[in-house]
């Protein structure tokens, strides 16, 4: 049965540089032709966060190049893929940089702890110890599941220089601590 909406990797194929252009990455294509109108939902990613007036830009962009295949009507959606997902690779641990994490380790224990640095195979995850905060490189071949926890308070400053990010300033940029 034919939808006439394009396939996932037609929308791949057209959307891919374009994404790739403004500095992100197509992570999924979900084409539901039961939903009325039908929708294709973009999610990307990038090593910068995808804040709203991003998304509106690769919205039109997107919508732009769609439109000139000869489909049926749809919703376009673009969307980041959100903190429930899992991270499973070094990327997305990379991207996930001062957010809180709980792992699950090879060893059957759980750790949870801020992302810090992601290099050599292995992620610096700041954790408890105590009173104090201490970094732990944890290999990333010894995670079996990593997930993002939701925060609803700020984390203490000491945390986040230890994981290399800054606190945000008011002025809503981010800076990140060079060492």
């Amino acid at each position: 049965m034919t939808t006439g909406l394009p396939t996932q990797t037609q929308v791949i194929e057209l959307l891919g540089e374009e994404f790739a252009r403004a500095g992100y990455e197509i992570e999924d294509v979900v084409i539901d032709p039961r939903a009325r109108p039908p929708r294709i939902t973009v999610i990307a990613d990038g090593d910068t966060a995808l804040d709203l007036d991003t998304i509106a830009t690769l919205s039109r962009s997107a919508s732009t190049l769609l439109d000139g295949l000869d489909s049926h009507p749809y919703l376009l959606e673009v969307s980041s893929p959100g903190v429930e997902r899992p991270l499973t690779s070094e990327k997305h641990f990379r991207r996930a940089r001062g957010r809180k994490v709980e792992l699950s380790l090879a060893d059957g224990s759980q750790l949870t702890g801020r992302v810090g640095q992601t290099r050599d195979d292995a992620v610096a995850l700041v954790v408890r110890d105590g009173r104090d905060w201490v970094v732990r490189d944890v290999p990333l071949a010894g995670i079996v599941k990593a997930v993002v926890q939701v925060e609803f308070s700020p984390p203490p400053r000491a945390e986040l220089e230890l994981a290399g990010v800054y606190a945000k300033r008011s002025d809503h940029s981010d800076e990140e601590e060079r060492g």
